[in-house]
């Protein structure tokens, strides 16, 4: 994979730990070019045991489009181009819709959302420009099968996964891939407190889903995927001619997606005769 032919540019965001961190170190052992976004550029130099030639850390704002159009400049300056976007950072945000705030909701839209419609909105240029290029968002089976006690990251992931089925419609004749990446639970840090909000007000009604958070919270570092088999498999697809435009990692995610397809089979079998009763 180190021939110029298959040497790319790659933006990835939220690289300073977790999934994003493997990616970095995968794609720099791949002899790849990487503009590594982070809140923290120090601890991804760290992460990575120093600077490289091919690597350009970069503070990013994912939330203010004019930081996030001055990253994706700086990479085509420093590399000529960009070839595959990875929008991956964002975290998890727990509690009842009643329990939330509207700041807390906010918060959380602007990064797991509008960060990565930032990413897109000003990497399209580059590529259209090319006529080649592949966007990579980071979902969750939970923006396709969510789980009581996360209302709110289940519609941010619930929007990344529809924005990127439509996205790759919309760019597919400029010669542009998109793939939405929906994992299960992996052995990172998502799980820990610098990765997870939980909900500042606390209603004690809310018994069954508390218990079902706190049952999800205690798999912190037993969660049964390993990150950095997720991570090739992600580098993999921007390699592929035709990549998949959904990517489900995890057997706890096929087994959740697997219960939500049939359920719905289900549902829309039982429905069909009042489901088409409202046509004319």
């Amino acid at each position: 994979m180190e021939s110029k032919q298959n040497k790319k540019t790659w933006f990835v965001t939220g690289a300073s730990k977790g999934l994003g961190l493997s990616l970095v170190k995968q794609l720099l052992a791949l002899g790849q070019n990487v503009a590594a976004t982070s809140r923290n550029p120090k601890a991804l130099i760290a992460a990575t045991v120093g600077t490289h030639e091919n690597l350009l850390p970069l503070y990013t704002d994912l939330a203010d489009d004019a930081s996030v159009k001055q990253a994706l400049a700086l990479t085509v300056e420093k590399f000529g181009t960009i070839d595959v976007a990875i929008n991956n950072a964002g975290y998890g945000i727990g509690g009842s819709l009643e329990e939330l705030s509207d700041e807390e909701v906010r918060q959380s839209f602007d990064i797991n959302v509008f960060g990565t419609i930032n990413v897109i909105r000003n990497v399209l240029p580059y590529m259209r420009e090319r006529k080649s290029g592949h966007i990579i968002n980071i979902s969750s089976i939970a923006g396709f099968a969510a789980s009581t006690g996360w209302a709110a990251y289940a519609a941010t992931k619930f929007a990344v996964t529809g924005l990127t089925e439509v996205l790759a419609e919309d760019v597919r004749e400029f010669g542009i891939t998109a793939t939405v990446v929906l994992p299960g639970g992996f052995r990172t840090n998502f799980l820990d407190k610098d990765s997870i909000v939980i909900a500042d007000k606390h209603i004690d009604d809310y018994t069954t889903m508390r218990e079902a958070q706190q049952r999800l919270l205690q798999l912190d570092g037993k969660q049964g995927g390993d990150p950095e088999k997720a991570a090739a498999l992600m580098i993999q697809t921007a390699f592929e001619e035709h990549p998949p435009m959904r990517l489900i990692l995890g057997s706890d995610a096929y087994k959740r997606a697997t219960a939500k397809v049939e359920t719905m089979a289900k549902e829309l079998e039982a429905g069909r005769e009042t489901t088409i009763s409202t046509d004319f």
